[in-house]
């Protein structure tokens, strides 16, 4: 009797068909299992690889696989820092889970493979900055997470910070905007991200033998006090009079060197001059990662944008300089790709590409760049500084792009449980309209 089930994927990914939907995940026996370092998980997770491209498989409930999904795309929806949701499976044989079906975030770590390896400077402090300002634009899109911990994030360099992303919504509840977000619950959910957070970096010192080391309740004191102050600097009031409205600039300037854009804002009339009202509901996170994309059509995290940005200024000044006349900035910024940052990203020898991201090379190799010039007195050049930090760094670097593990053995002794059996199936497909309106088919 082949087995059922029911699978809603997305476009562009792999059918999955071929895995062995009948048995338990914990029972699985395919070449296409991988070992990934991961965060602890409630639930059985387990990963498999197709064309190089890894996919994770949690195992939970149909309530609850089917809602963690339809969150996890409505936050992608509103550019949040999520992880792909893929498909879910249901309406398997007997009495199986349902399981969630997302992307790996490549070039992703989780917390405790940071502190395990060290070689990032004040790691700590770059830890609660990602973690306060993801938990703040969480927030801001009127998201209660409930389970808000290190384990449920992962974390990507960002020219020389990091940046979290949120991996596991499923006790979450989205509440359409700040409006619906009570200040209880903000507070609730940092409760919950303290105790959380104290916790897990108690039992990552005993579990590295760093004692102290990490400072647990200290540190996640601090993470919320980097929460309030970001929230506050970003919807606080603030009251102006004549002579001082030019601290309104100020403020604006303010919110786009933290990296958030404001697509409008209030002035109201008081007795002791201007009341400005930022709109958080209309406070984007993203501001360089959007220019950069409009300017280069190249995608980065926000710090790594910040600085790709400052070298196309740079570069755009040195050609106005050589010029007798200001440069457009559309002619600088295609001089700048062909003639700066392709030829640096080019020069990365193919079996390196896994150790960083594009946007991550180049910062490290500006930064290389600079420590060589330092150290010669005068400006060494990008093409000698890229070679050099090729062959410094870059290569004795760890993979970044996916983390893995030996594989683990199979639960099971016998070899016949995990082969793929036959399975008949109803996969419900999503695909887009010309207009771009999803629509449902079945296949």
């Amino acid at each position: 009797m082949p087995a059922r089930l029911q699978l809603v994927a997305r476009t562009g990914h792999p059918d999955f068909l071929d895995l062995t939907w009948s048995q338990p995940l914990a029972r699985w026996r395919s070449e296409r299992l991988v070992e990934v370092q991961r965060g602890i998980h409630r639930h059985v997770v387990r990963f498999v690889q197709y064309d190089g491209t890894l996919y994770a498989l949690k195992e939970l409930p149909e309530q609850l696989a089917r809602r963690e999904y339809v969150l996890l795309r409505a936050l992608a929806a509103e550019e949040m820092p999520v992880v792909e949701a893929v498909g879910v499976v249901t309406d398997r044989d007997g009495d199986l889970d349902a399981v969630l079906i997302t992307r790996h975030l490549d070039y992703s770590l989780p917390f405790r493979t940071l502190f395990a390896r060290g070689g990032m400077l004040d790691l700590r402090r770059r830890l609660l900055d990602a973690g306060a300002e993801l938990l703040v634009r969480l927030h801001l899109a009127g998201f209660f997470w409930g389970d808000c911990s290190l384990s449920n994030t992962l974390f990507r360099r960002d020219a020389g910070g990091l940046a979290a992303y949120l991996v596991d919504a499923e006790t979450g509840e989205l509440h359409g905007g700040l409006a619906g977000l009570s200040d209880g619950q903000r507070r609730h959910d940092l409760q919950i991200a303290e105790e959380n957070v104290a916790g897990e970096l108690l039992d990552l010192e005993s579990e590295l033998d760093r004692p102290g080391e990490l400072k647990p309740a200290e540190t996640a004191g601090e993470l919320v006090a980097r929460y309030e102050s970001l929230w506050d600097e970003l919807t606080r009031e603030e009251t102006f009079d004549d002579e001082t409205r030019y601290r309104i600039d100020e403020r604006l300037r303010r919110l786009n060197e933290l990296g958030f854009d404001v697509e409008e804002l209030e002035l109201v009339t008081a007795d002791d001059g201007y009341r400005l009202r930022l709109n958080p509901r209309v406070v984007e996170p993203g501001h360089h990662r959007r220019r950069l994309h409009a300017l280069t059509g190249l995608h980065a995290q926000e710090n790594q944008a910040r600085r790709l940005l400052n070298d196309l200024a740079r570069y755009r000044a040195e050609l106005d300089r050589k010029s007798t006349q200001p440069v457009p900035e559309t002619v600088a910024v295609h001089q700048w790709l062909s003639e700066v940052f392709e030829p640096a990203i080019a020069a990365i020898p193919p079996e390196l590409w896994g150790k960083r991201q594009a946007a991550e090379v180049f910062h490290e190799a500006l930064e290389h760049r600079w420590f060589l010039s330092q150290q010669a007195g005068e400006d060494v050049g990008l093409m000698a500084a890229v070679n050099a930090y090729v062959d410094d760094v870059l290569r004795h670097a760890p993979d970044e792009r996916a983390v893995l593990e030996p594989t683990r053995p199979a639960l099971d002794d016998d070899p016949d449980e995990g082969e793929p059996g036959e399975v008949e199936v109803g996969v419900d497909v999503e695909d887009r309209d010309e207009d771009g309106a999803e629509r449902a088919s079945d296949a």
